[in-house]
Order: C-alpha cells, then sequence, then structure tokens
C-alpha cells in the first residue's frame, strides 16, 4: 500500500461507513476505527444487536470514507474506500481486539464486539502533494495475501 495512504489511515480515528439493506437503499454510520497496515484492515467497536450490524451481518459489501480529524479547508484530503466486512467468528477477528483498545482503550467501558473489514480498494485525495493529487490502491493489482491466503498458515485440526 502507498506510504501516503498508510500513513493517512494510521493518523485518522473516524470513518463513515456504508452498507445497504434489502431493498439496496444505503445506510451510513461512523465509528471510531484502528488500521492494521499489515493486514489492510480497519477495525471498529459495534453493538451486535445494531441496525448496521445487522445489514453488514446480510450483505458484508461496505463502502466508506475517512476525514482528516483535524479538518483544514485550504488542503483537500481525505480516503474513499471499498471492503467487505468479515464475520465476527473468523480467527483472524479475534485477535484484533488488541489492536483496536491499543488506539482505544476507552472502549473497554462500551459494550459490543470487534468488527473487521477488509480494505479491497482505495482513493485518496491530496491536496498537499499537488491540486487535486489522487492515489489509488488495490488489493488484487498489489497481489497482497487475500483473507483466504491469511488463514492458509493456520492448522485447524
Amino acid at each position: 500500500m502507498n506510504e501516503t495512504i498508510l500513513h493517512f489511515l494510521q493518523e485518522q480515528t473516524c470513518a463513515s461507513i456504508c452498507c445497504l439493506d434489502k431493498t439496496g437503499k444505503p445506510y451510513c454510520f461512523s465509528c471510531f476505527y484502528a488500521f492494521n497496515s499489515t493486514a489492510g484492515m480497519l477495525y471498529f467497536k459495534s453493538s451486535a444487536n445494531s441496525h448496521h450490524a445487522g445489514l453488514m451481518k446480510k450483505n458484508p459489501f461496505v463502502s466508506g470514507t475517512i476525514l482528516p480529524d483535524k479538518l483544514n479547508k485550504i488542503s483537500i484530503k481525505g480516503v474513499q474506500f471499498e471492503g467487505i466486512v468479515l464475520n465476527t467468528e473468523q480467527p483472524l477477528v479475534k485477535r484484533s481486539l488488541g489492536i483496536y483498545l491499543a488506539k482505544h482503550l476507552l472502549a473497554l467501558a462500551i459494550p459490543g464486539e470487534i468488527w473487521a473489514l477488509q480494505l479491497n480498494h482505495i482513493k485518496m485525495t491530496d491536496s498537499t502533494l499537488g491540486f487535486g493529487k489522487k492515489i489509488s490502491w488495490d488489493r488484487e493489482l498489489e497481489k497482497e495475501d487475500t483473507v483466504d491466503d491469511l488463514f492458509s498458515n493456520f492448522n485447524v485440526n
């Protein structure tokens, strides 16, 4: 993944995520996240009985945006992404709690479960690199490990 994108995602804390209901109507929610740069994943905490949790369990494909925590109206910077929310029972998701709590320790006091969003496509706008500068990243084009590849290293008996 491009270093500019990596640095941006590691520095921010809040994402807006959009999922779809059964009729194709979009539903957006905001959440605090932690970024796992090695796996290209965003981790967030949410209640299992929230409206968006129900939608994501039925259709895990999502999109979203991340803006700087501190907006600078002169320099446009932000990320648009597409990805898939992984099943909460997968081992990769269960081990995400430590990464999330390292960034958001107060989340211990809030009920909910950690969700993992595998980023598959990112488009970043960063005007500090030139007016309207766009940087794109695609998991398939980079040939990074997929979730299946990450699990292939585990011996399940």
